[in-house]
């Protein structure tokens, strides 16, 4: 289930719970949380990054054998503005 981060809709009202950014994990089908838990002040979900993991290496993943096997294309940099694409 994915972590999502609220915040107080107005820092100062908020307690110090919501004031600063909490993590709640839900479903993605639950509907967004519209008050703090603890104080009952409106709060807004904040777009956040999201961790993605892989079990290969960049290096490995970004190989043209593995971009061929699939199916993505590579552009190189040649200079002068111009790419070629290769794989």
């Amino acid at each position: 289930m994915p972590l999502y981060e609220y915040q107080a809709q107005d820092p100062d009202r908020g307690c110090p719970h919501c004031r600063d950014r909490f993590e709640v994990r839900q479903s993605m089908q639950d509907e967004p949380l519209t008050t703090c838990p603890r104080c009952d002040q409106p709060v807004h979900r904040l777009i956040s990054l999201c961790a993605v993991t892989t079990t290969q290496s960049s290096k490995s993943m970004l190989s043209d054998k593995n971009l061929k096997e699939k199916g993505f294309h590579k552009l190189v940099n040649e200079g002068g503005g111009k790419f070629r694409m290769t794989v």
